[in-house]
């Protein structure tokens, strides 16, 4: 178990030094990352399984018992969000291997993505506040380095409004965690979970929390401090694009999520405060989605509002409404991933993001109007894929919660967001091709994309359809989530690693 809970960080970065040792020969550096991400996606699969008989992995780094060491847990919602991240890696770095002229930035790309789902992976199997800052700025040097890979000024430009954006949050983060240990004398989830429940802590460290809350806001990209996120996601390479659009803001939803189920399970004006940036993050997020004319400023802004269903679940707080958040947590995860690679990939086709300039690729590539259409109507929420499920059970939360502004809120936002892909469905698929066009015509050489994208389209289809397994996991992980105490006997518990 000791060697099953430190792989999701240990396996990305065994991968990332072997990449670098090979990185002269580009075909090998290609094969052992991807045999990284396999070996990544395994292990969480494992942990999975594990967590479906009702164990939580838990481990002191070094023998270090709490407050003084560094807790490493792993319940259902880390095992299941390690394994998509395994899985979407996994998916990314099969598509990066499409025929590319600069074989550079692939050699480069590798070694980085590893990095970056090291901190990924660390954040989602930390136990400590502040090894989740540590994690949080592996993930953001590996972002940096991989937003702004292959140069250019409008690509420089986005990661300038990224980096910036994210290093305040950061720093808002790092104020926390010393305002926190200031007030509490400890860093440590369980045993912070313990006093805030027993009326233990200041009100420095409620003080603390808000300001936690807040950077983990910035980092999910959640109204009114989500303008980073269109701002620089359309502008990387495709594969960096999409493994950015899947992962990197579901890393603050999951932080907000940890930490107001430990902290503030019973908070009503947090809860409160959360379900109005839900609901205002839905609306502005798909009418700005509205408002584009480019495939991946329309997908990022859709980014921000599907994140707003996320927060919902953790606004309405029942157990049924944090086992959508989860389910969305992961049908989101895959969908959003695939939709950026299959605009990447039209882009390729047309020779142009701009929905004015593309057209025709029904007639000819009728597999990849195949492959949009099901994340498509899935993100819309159209039975019976997985975003249908998703939605529902959130709705049907609201629903129960009397919560019924946020109900129709969420509703509206998939009927808008049903018109978004429309959008892109009638401007790059059925109508002809503008005169006068120019562009690659030909899908030679992207058969590892088409092999990336059917996969995570069959992922989509069979989440949506075996919904019952899927929807019995997320029930299981909200019910961890409302009741800790599992979580904090297994770290209180741990033995050393």
């Amino acid at each position: 178990m000791n060697a099953l809970i430190i792989a999701p960080v240990l396996i990305p970065l065994a991968t990332l030094i072997f990449t670098l040792l090979a990185r002269r020969n580009a075909a090998l550096v290609a094969s052992i990352s991807l045999v990284g991400a396999l070996a990544l996606s395994a292990a969480g699969l494992v942990m999975v399984g594990l967590a479906a008989e009702g164990r939580i992995l838990a481990a002191q780094a070094g023998g270090w018992a709490a407050p003084y060491g560094i807790s490493l847990v792993v319940d259902r919602l880390a095992a299941a969000m390690v394994a998509i991240s395994g899985i979407v890696g996994t998916a990314t770095i099969v598509f990066a291997m499409a025929r590319d002229e600069d074989a550079a930035r692939s050699r480069e790309f590798h070694p980085l993505v590893h990095g970056l789902l090291v901190g990924v992976c660390g954040a989602f199997i930390t136990g400590d506040v502040f090894n989740l800052y540590v994690w949080f700025e592996v993930l953001l040097v590996g972002s940096f380095a991989l937003l702004v890979l292959g140069g250019g000024r409008r690509r420089l430009a986005g990661t300038v409004v990224y980096v910036v954006l994210n290093l305040v949050a950061t720093l808002m983060f790092l104020l926390a965690a010393g305002m926190l240990y200031g007030a509490s004398g400890s860093l440590n989830m369980a045993l912070l979970a313990q006093q805030f429940a027993a009326g233990e802590v200041p009100a420095t460290a409620h003080a603390a929390v808000v300001l936690m809350l807040t950077a983990f806001s910035i980092k999910a990209a959640l109204f009114p401090v989500f303008g980073w996120l269109p701002a620089s996601y359309h502008v990387a390479w495709t594969p960096i694009s999409a493994l950015f659009a899947g992962l990197l803001t579901k890393v603050g939803v999951y932080a907000l999520i940890r930490i107001v189920t430990l902290f503030w399970p019973d908070a009503g004006a947090a809860h409160t405060v959360l379900l109005w940036v839900a609901c205002a993050t839905m609306l502005i997020g798909v009418l700005g989605a509205a408002a584009q004319v480019e495939v991946r400023r329309i997908l990022s802004f859709h980014i921000v509002s599907q994140v707003g269903y996320m927060i919902l679940g953790l606004a309405l707080a029942t157990p049924l409404a944090l086992a959508g958040a989860v389910f969305y947590l992961i049908h989101h995860i895959v969908v959003k991933a695939n939709l950026f690679f299959i605009g990447g990939i039209a882009a390729r086709l047309t020779g142009s993001e701009r929905l004015a300039a593309m057209g025709g690729l029904y007639a000819r590539a009728p597999w990849l109007a195949i492959l949009f259409a099901i994340p498509a109507l899935s993100l819309a929420g159209i039975p019976p894929l997985s975003g249908f499920w998703a939605k529902f059970v959130l709705v049907k939360a609201s629903l129960d919660a009397s919560a019924w502004i946020a109900a129709a809120v969420a509703l509206i936002t998939g009927i808008f967001t049903l018109l978004s892909m429309s959008k892109i469905w009638n401007e790059a698929f059925l109508k002809p091709p503008p005169a006068g066009t120019t562009g690659e015509r030909s899908s030679a050489g992207l058969q590892p994309a088409i092999w990336a994208v059917s996969a995570l389209a069959a992922m989509t289809v069979a989440i949506g359809l075996g919904a019952g397994p899927v929807m019995d996991y997320a029930i299981a992980a909200a019910e961890q989530l409302a009741a800790p105490q599992a979580y904090i006997q297994a770290v209180t518990h741990a033995g050393g690693l």
